[in-house]
């Protein structure tokens, strides 16, 4: 008997078929893994460590209350919950602090390890491991032991990410410790702005950098050390820096927070209000939760993945925010090299602290990195690559990075803290960032406390790199804790803060020469007047307000926009509808694009005239409200005449605007390019995944709004993102436990598959809160967990 041969095409088809076959089974073997990485609902689970059962319900948001014998056991719940639920965003923060991102990323995250690595932010985490308080390392270990639960009973499901990257390695206590680490390098940026100060002193007049920095002190003498600081070098270093908004990196910071006294407030008992602004990203970098203790303690508000403490929020006597000092805690030292291996000291040459660093490259092989540092800090000039010709390197000086750093205990003396009065106490073991602390307690006190250790400077004020051979400029010590510009109960009944300068010029104790204009904080204040009494949905509107006084000041009756003549065309319609704007940065109105359009042209032009390259300066409202002011003030930036640049910058934004948009002005809306943009940090980068993971929602205000809405800026629409604000919002009612109203802006999963993936973004958007009750008004899934 003849066996049939198949044609050619029916083999092909049977391929084909068989082909088909096994990408329907990997698709559905993927598919099948993504859902197992879905945290599941409840049910009762061991683990192993627990004094005592506790009790996880999560509300319809995904957000636990968490009910524990002790802090402990409390710790340990919740470091299996952020696991959960969060379990690679932690992976990315202990990662990026370490410089251990190339692992993941490949060759393209090295820069960004390479810096982490210089400063050697993961070796000082755990050499301050021994500087905590006995009961706050109990706490971490306990939090350490929940996430390793988590990762212990999933592996690589843990997440939907270790699919393709593996099973996470197990937490340790330390790892919670690099938060703060991030925390401190991200809020404390003055010695970037040395070395951006060092490149303009080359090529502007002291008069003209006193313009950018109106408290700059006279800087670039032929006598100066400093003026010999090679711009070129200074421009390669600055090209290796990470910088914002690329990923791992934040932008300069700000925040918001105020109280009210009882006799301000409608309950009677103080109200407070926080809201931290950060670079957005999805998942949001907070995480809300409320834990209740069999003592009676509880706590509510906002966690962060990785740390077992609350950051932001309440207990049943004392809530606390922060906003930014601004303080200058951080100097670039120029050193001279003694031979290969040593630099000068007033004691002769000393020889570098040599750390070397291997760096592990998904893709690639390890690099090798050669660390160096003096007795100020490491040498960051070393970054570029390249060797200096004048014999000199650039050292960096950090409080953030100084030994015996006890920020965790300052904090989780916080959480238990009572009073104003231990608040204070907790406020001088945070040592690290440098920030306000808002604070208001049930008997009626409220207080501004500030953190973090401030510098003694023998001589200077650590405006641009200077000599560190001659020891002139060294740090003799901290700044007093008790010397510190602290307020408490103004007899006003109100105290607020968003970055302004909180110390008076003169004050005994220098800060810093750096702060962010007041106009969020005299907005505050004028809507803390307008009412006698306030509560608490006053306080989640007044963090939702977009009038801008800014904006008011340029272009309300006698400002200079109002004196120019009326031009033709769109420019003309562009200016009539300014003139006649309220100041209302609404996401749903034209003249907020205009105006924001027009001032970064008119500041653009205005540096570039001054011979300012754009990397180098941002037209900040101080400098813009020169270059606008009536009288011609600003005049050596303008060419002369301010009245026409500001003319030419009008036409111009709008031209731009049009050719990009289309219309007129009157149909131009700021939400529909002001858009508040969420995206994974990683995923964000893989085409065809980077839309669906992305979260976006059309927003309101802008820089100088209590709304603050942060812009991306750069060229194009895309400019105008909204990439860095009030992440979270958080109010406090000290009348009632219950009475704890916040949001995040995206949802409390990590996992975009996940339904509180994003579910908290409409809230966000539309001003709605989640009320942090004992019980919540809608429980989901409940959680035993026992020993």
């Amino acid at each position: 008997m003849l066996l049939r041969r198949l044609s050619p095409l029916r083999w092909l088809r049977r391929l084909g078929l068989g082909l088909l076959a096994l990408l329907l089974l990997a698709t559905a073997s993927l598919a099948g893994a993504i859902w197992w990485s879905l945290p599941g609902g409840g049910g009762e689970l061991r683990l192993a460590g627990l004094t005592g059962p506790v009790e996880i319900t999560l509300d319809a948001h995904g957000i636990p209350r968490i009910v524990a014998a002790d802090e402990r056991d409390a710790a340990m719940a919740l470091g299996w919950l952020h696991a959960r639920d969060r379990m690679f965003q932690m992976e990315l923060m202990r990662r990026g602090a370490a410089g251990r991102l190339a692992e993941l990323a490949g060759p393209a995250a090295l820069r960004l390890d390479r810096f982490t690595r210089t400063l050697g932010l993961a070796r000082r985490a755990e050499a301050d491991m021994a500087a905590q308080a006995p009961e706050t390392r109990a706490v971490l270990e306990a939090y350490a032991a929940g996430v390793n639960a988590w990762i212990a009973a999933k592996g690589r499901f843990a997440a939907p990410e270790f699919l393709a990257l593996g099973t996470p390695e197990p937490w340790r206590p330390e790892h919670s410790l690099l938060w703060g680490k991030v925390m401190g390098l991200w809020l404390s940026g003055n010695w970037r702005s040395e070395l951006d100060r060092a490149r303009l002193a080359a090529i502007l007049s002291p008069e003209r950098l006193q313009d950018l920095f109106p408290a700059e002190a006279s800087a670039g003498r032929p006598d100066d050390p400093r003026a010999a600081l090679d711009p070129a070098a200074l421009a390669r270093l600055a090209a290796v820096l990470p910088r914002f908004p690329e990923p791992g990196t934040l932008p300069a910071s700000a925040s918001n927070a105020w109280a009210v006294a009882g006799s301000r407030s409608i309950s009677g008992a103080p109200l407070l209000a926080s809201d931290p602004h950060l670079g957005f990203q999805a998942p949001i970098l907070w995480y809300l939760a409320r834990i209740d203790l069999a003592d009676g303690r509880m706590l509510a508000g906002a966690t962060s993945p990785g740390v077992p403490f609350l950051v932001i929020g309440r207990n049943a006597r004392l809530a606390w925010g922060f906003t930014t000092t601004q303080s200058d805690t951080q100097d670039v030292f120029i050193e001279r090299l003694a031979g290969q291996d040593a630099y000068d000291t007033p004691e002769g040459p000393r020889p570098f602290t040599v750390i070397e660093e291997r760096i592990a490259v998904r893709g690639a092989e390890p690099e090798l990195l050669r660390v160096r540092e003096t007795r100020h800090g490491p040498v960051i000039s070393d970054l570029d690559g390249s060797s200096r010709q004048d014999g000199t390197v650039l050292a960096v000086a950090m409080a953030n990075l100084a030994p015996g750093d006890t920020a965790a205990t300052g904090l989780h003396a916080l959480n238990r803290a009572g009073s104003v009065a231990e608040a204070r106490a907790a406020a001088e073991r945070i040592t690290s960032p440098s920030q306000n602390l808002m604070a208001a307690d049930i008997d009626g006190h409220l207080g501004l406390l500030l953190t973090g250790r401030t510098p003694m400077r023998l001589s200077g004020h650590g405006t641009q790199p200077v000599p560190g051979w001659n020891g002139v400029h060294d740090w003799a010590g901290w700044v007093d804790f008790d010397a510190l510009p602290h307020r408490a109960d103004p007899s006003s009944g109100m105290l607020a803060n968003a970055n302004n300068r909180v110390a008076p010029p003169g004050h005994p104790v220098f800060l810093g020469h750096d702060w962010i204009a007041d106009w969020r904080f005299r907005r505050i204040g004028t809507l803390l007047e307008l009412r006698p009494k306030h509560d608490a949905l006053n306080f989640t509107a007044m963090q939702r307000d977009t009038v801008s006084p800014f904006a008011r000041s340029l272009t309300g009756p006698g400002s200079l926009l109002s004196t120019l003549p009326m031009a033709a065309g769109m420019p003309g319609q562009a200016q009539g509808m300014l003139l006649a704007w309220d100041g209302d940065v609404a996401a749903d109105r034209p003249e907020p694009l205009l105006f924001n359009a027009w001032v970064k042209r008119l500041g653009r032009l205005a540096l570039a005239a001054g011979g300012v390259p754009d990397e180098l300066a941002a037209p900040h409202a101080a400098f813009l409200s020169l270059v606008l002011a009536p009288g011609n003030r600003g005049a050596a930036w303008c060419g002369g005449d301010c009245s026409a640049l500001a003319a030419r910058a009008l036409a111009e934004a709008v031209a731009d605007l049009a050719a990009s948009l289309g219309g007129t002005p009157s149909g131009w809306r700021w939400g529909a390019v002001h858009r508040a943009v969420f995206e994974h940090p990683l995923l964000r980068a893989l085409p065809g995944l980077d839309s669906l993971v992305r979260l976006e929602a059309a927003s309101g205000g802008d820089e100088w709004t209590v709304a603050r809405g942060g812009l991306r800026g750069g060229q194009g629409l895309d400019a105008w993102q909204h990439v860095h604000g009030a992440g979270l919002r958080l109010v406090a009612d000290l009348a009632d436990t219950d009475a704890t109203y916040a949001i995040i802006a995206t949802g409390q999963s990590g996992h975009p598959l996940s339904r509180h993936w994003s579910d908290l973004l409409p809230a966000w958007r539309d001003g709605g809160t989640v009320q942090l009750g004992r019980r919540p008004t809608e429980p989901a899934p409940s959680f035993r967990l026992r020993p």
